[in-house]
């Protein structure tokens, strides 16, 4: 993203050299991210526990601090860990949060607070590193889409990441993987990774045609796309309907796409920027607009791919 932005859209390219893992493009990346050592330090903070005391994990000793650093989620806040706070805390606000018929009140509070803010409302004096760390959840890897093709970068693989950042009661917050690959992941860092398959998101045969339709992030796997059929000379068209905020900072791959039109490797290319007018424009204001060009290939047997926000756009 360029300056002016009111995201922070960055493209991370990994070297796989020695890893042994290969990749289709439509597949994506699992990355075991580390939590956020101020978040470490704050929470070993308000509980009053020494990092390195020691503590089992699945059978492994190690201390507390690392146990917080790489095994454990201690960003968001989970039923399990309402349930347990409240025992130990016996805070009759928390207990009022239990139940099936608090569910909708329950998920609005796990909203609004981390762990942290539980832990700093509602203190334990003395609890036991033990007593904590059971009502947390393990640390989950985090999926990206694939933005590279390894016919197109071999021994690399590339991600479009959007760094969530945010406040919270008036302290800045990160994603647990963004905020890791942002910031504390310096050049030549190690990260565990591992290639999720994804046999549902496939290119079809050289000669078929593809229509794209990608809004911000969801336009990486696209890039894969063009990179494999640039590399494999195939002969199906392509088009593209990409959207972003803002032509300007959020025209991500601008001189990629361009050049791929140019070389013909993309064959149409459609864009929406929604808050560059007056009116919100966005990917499904132009499908209607070139409807039946679009209907056409689908008669023609075109292959469609939706990719971005499953919560909001796909629908």
């Amino acid at each position: 993203t360029g300056r002016g932005s009111s995201k922070e859209t960055r493209h991370d390219e990994l070297a796989l050299d020695g890893a042994g893992l290969s990749y289709a493009p439509g597949d994506g990346l699992g990355i075991i991210p580390r939590n956020d050592p101020a978040l470490v330090e704050a929470l070993l903070a308000a509980l009053s526990l020494s990092p390195d005391e020691g503590v089992t994990v699945k059978e492994r000793d190690t201390t507390l601090r690392e146990a917080l650093a790489a095994t454990f989620e201690i960003t968001a806040a989970t039923p399990r860990f309402i349930d347990h706070w409240a025992e130990l805390s016996g805070s009759s606000e928390l207990k009022g949060l239990r139940g099936e018929q608090n569910a909708a009140a329950r998920s609005a509070y796990l909203r609004a607070n981390h762990v942290i803010d539980i832990v700093r409302r509602f203190p334990v004096p003395g609890i036991a590193a033990a007593a904590f760390i059971a009502g947390l959840r393990p640390l989950q890897p985090r999926l990206y889409s694939i933005a590279s093709s390894q016919a197109g970068a071999p021994d690399e693989v590339h991600l479009t990441v959007s760094t969530l950042r945010y406040e919270l009661y008036g302290e800045p917050r990160t994603g647990v993987a963004t905020g890791h690959l942002a910031m504390h992941a310096a050049p030549d860092a190690t990260l565990p990774v591992y290639v999720q398959p994804n046999p549902h998101f496939r290119l079809p045969d050289d000669d078929v045609d593809i229509i794209m339709i990608g809004a911000g992030i969801g336009v990486a796997p696209y890039r894969a796309f063009l990179q494999e059929r640039e590399a494999r000379g195939a002969g199906g068209k392509s088009w593209l309907f990409f959207g972003e905020r803002n032509f300007d900072s959020d025209f991500l791959y601008q001189t990629e796409w361009q050049g791929l039109l140019k070389d013909g490797v993309l064959s149409r290319m459609n864009v929406a920027f929604s808050r560059d007018g007056a009116d919100r424009f966005y990917v499904q204001h132009r499908l209607l607009e070139q409807g039946r060009d679009v209907f056409a290939w689908l008669e023609e047997g075109a292959h469609l791919y939706v990719c971005g926000d499953g919560a909001r756009m796909a629908p």
